[in-house]
């Protein structure tokens, strides 16, 4: 009995090592196509399987992590990532991710459902729209006082990056087109150095707040680099309508799943 039960505990763990890995693959590959961060499929899908808002978060991070660093190789190859403005940015957006995964200590379960709903939402409405949204509006520099804006946004980002587990590319890269003037690949690319510098902020103070379940996040981060592989070549020949209304339409369907689950547990 006792045997068979070790059997059944050892399948379990690696159907969702398995499960992980293609989530991973998902992730990354969205998140280095459009930048807005695979920790949007991640996050779901670890709360899914019953991890606790800091333990989704962090897990899912390490996993950005990943894909950030996947991504940033091959765009780098591709000589299009703007160093000075991404190490800039990533020097505002460090503090804030320090600061989110001490947050992350203090929001329940329920709450994190909510809020996390509610920021797929605005995300989703983001990629469904973000081609009239941007359109012509990445043409010409803005002012200082603008600048300035952008570089607090990275501070907010970082927050929503270790709060939630999910990297801010969605407000790194609308930032940088509409403000500073960068071209669409070429912020995508910028971004997820930046994402390297905030998301590995924000997995050391996990760490150090024992938030991270390792061993999922191991899977998930082999199925991200992979992934992120995939997304940062295809991104150069890829038609992103369709893609990005489908990916959109998902966000918001699960994202009125957890609000419901949210409801349903009051």
């Amino acid at each position: 009995m006792n045997l068979e039960g070790n059997v059944a505990s050892l399948l379990d763990i690696i159907i969702t090592v398995v499960i992980l890995i293609a989530v991973g693959l998902g992730a990354g590959t969205l998140g280095s196509l459009l930048g807005v961060g695979g920790g949007i499929v991640m996050v779901p899908a670890l709360t899914i399987l019953g991890l606790p808002p800091a333990q989704a978060a962090s897990t899912s991070l390490i996993a950005v992590t990943s894909t950030s660093v996947s991504s940033t190789i091959e765009f780098s190859r591709q000589k299009r990532i703007d160093y000075r403005l991404g190490l800039e940015m990533g020097a505002f957006a460090v503090p804030g991710a320090i600061l989110g995964a001490i947050l992350s200590d203090y929001l329940s379960a329920g709450l994190f459902k909510l809020y996390f709903g509610i920021f797929l939402i605005l995300i989703g409405i983001y990629v469904l729209y973000k081609n009239s949204i941007l359109k012509d509006n990445a043409v010409q520099k803005r002012s200082m006082t603008l600048q300035a804006a952008v570089f607090a946004g990275a501070f907010g980002a970082g927050i929503i990056s270790s709060l939630f587990g999910v990297g801010g590319g969605v407000i790194f890269v609308p930032a940088m087109l509409l403000v500073l003037g960068l071209t669409m690949q070429r912020a995508v690319a910028t971004s997820q150095l930046t994402l390297i510098m905030t998301s590995i902020a924000g997995v050391l103070m996990h760490a150090f707040l024992l938030h991270p379940d390792y061993l999922q996040a191991a899977a998930l981060s082999a199925g991200a680099f992979a992934g992120a592989q995939i997304g940062a070549r295809a991104s150069r020949l890829a038609k992103e309508f369709l893609l990005q209304r489908l990916f959109g339409l998902a966000l918001i369907a699960v994202a009125v799943e957890l609000i419901i689950d949210w409801f349903t547990s009051r």
